[in-house]
């Protein structure tokens, strides 16, 4: 079987302290976008992983990989699988295509051994892998809180252009929190994000944006900034870092003025990508 893994973005990320196992607890608006891997995945008697990129690993290092071994864990079940990647999402960017891959892989192999594991056992699985595989399990827009693994369904995002671009650096996500240690945020408080959604009112949105992590990581790395700035000036109604960076995106009226876009923000060293949510 074989399926779409797509990426996400934070529309919003407040940190809002610390957990006693030293993991940072959040509150996020996440949104799936029409940015994807494809994941195939067949039964086989050993776990066996190939990616179409050479500078992604292929063993236990790897999300997917891990996932799998966690499906067989967990399902009690004697089997493997041969599981192939094929990486759009670019990788060190803040927008969870390990954890889409491994949500995939663990949805591919529950329908391929028939079943054993029902949705909430399934995302149990899917925390131990990894803070966002539970959401890229559901997608859509989702209030995800503690590491991640606390899903609240929330109105969709109303269809608009969505302009990703990845800078020829790429941030740890370790690297990322412990500069939020030492610098802290600067996130607005969530009300107005959620009631933008309620009210399907993009501008609202855009305006209600905040990443906690943006800030420590812009002030490392300032094409950050640069990107936000070209991202606006060719018309972006908003335009934000998305997770631990380092790839920042702007939300457009629609698909076509972020097609139009999409042209300034080329440059050297620079992935550019037109989406739309999911």
């Amino acid at each position: 079987m074989e399926c779409r893994a797509c990426a996400k973005l934070n529309l919003y990320l407040d940190i809002t302290g610390t957990l006693p196992d030293g993991y940072h607890q959040l509150r996020s608006v996440m949104q799936s976008i029409t940015l994807w891997d494809v994941v195939d995945v067949e039964a086989a008697d050993v776990i066996t992983l190939s990616v179409d990129k050479p500078y992604v690993p292929t063993d236990e290092r790897n999300t997917a990989y891990k996932a799998a071994k966690a499906f067989f864990a967990a399902s009690g079940i004697d089997g493997g699988a041969d599981i192939k990647i094929k990486k759009r999402i670019p990788v060190g960017a803040g927008m969870a295509g390990g954890s889409a891959d491994a949500a995939a892989v663990l949805n591919l192999l529950n329908i391929i051994y028939g079943l054993p594991l029902n949705q909430e056992r399934l995302a149990e699985v899917a925390a131990s892998v990894g803070a966002d595989v539970p959401f890229c399990l559901e997608g859509g827009t989702m209030l995800c809180e503690g590491k991640g693994e606390i899903l609240t369904p929330l109105p969709r995002l109303r269809r608009c252009g969505i302009v990703v671009v990845k800078p020829a650096f790429s941030v740890s996500t370790r690297t990322a929190y412990a500069m939020f240690d030492e610098l802290g945020g600067d996130c607005p408080p969530i009300d107005g994000m959620l009631s933008a959604l309620k009210n399907r009112d993009l501008h609202a949105v855009c305006q209600a944006m905040g990443n906690d992590l943006e800030k420590c990581i812009a002030l490392k790395y300032p094409e950050i900034d640069l990107i936000k700035r070209q991202l606006l000036d060719a018309g972006a109604i908003g335009a934000m870092m998305t997770g631990s960076g380092s790839a920042v995106f702007g939300i457009f009226k629609d698909r076509e003025s972020a097609a139009r876009a999409s042209g300034v923000l080329r440059g050297p060293g620079r992935l550019v990508y037109t989406a739309e949510p999911v």
